[in-house]
């Protein structure tokens, strides 16, 4: 029960940090104000040398970890293009990206109590995730 549970967390783990990877990607180019453009990019690599983490955490289980739901990554594309096409602004980006990370901390903490059983070190790159996404939502809301 602990090692499914531990492979189960991590591969959420995983599919969060890509997703949110990708988002950054997505809106980066579009943003004008260089502080809120530094606090995204600067949790963009928080991202991804977590990931690194969480990859080889996995590779230690031999998993190949998870994608992000393609339903999940479509919709949030479609979402992303639709409101920048209507409102190319700073305030839209933050506020696309204080939703996403809202979900992400949401998600990622239904994940913890689902998976009560995994190793403290994927409960630690869970939490590790949170605790970026929350301090993103923080430091972008004065562009909201």
């Amino acid at each position: 029960m602990i090692e499914q549970d531990t492979i189960n967390l991590l591969r959420e783990c995983d599919a969060g940090v890509k997703m949110g990877v990708a988002t950054i990607d997505e809106v980066v180019d579009y943003v004008n104000n260089k502080e809120l453009r530094d606090s995204l990019i600067r949790c963009k690599d928080q991202h991804e040398k977590l990931r690194t983490e969480i990859e080889a955490l996995l590779d230690d289980y031999h998993d190949q970890g998870k994608e992000p739901n393609p339903m999940a990554k479509g919709m949030s594309w479609v979402k992303t293009n639709m409101k920048l096409a209507m409102n190319e602004s700073d305030q839209t980006i933050a506020n696309l990206m204080t939703d996403g990370c809202d979900m992400g901390v949401k998600s990622l903490n239904k994940y913890l109590n689902q998976y009560k059983a995994a190793d403290e070190k994927s409960k630690s790159a869970a939490k590790k995730i949170i605790a970026l996404e929350e301090k993103l939502t923080a430091d972008i809301r004065k562009f909201l």
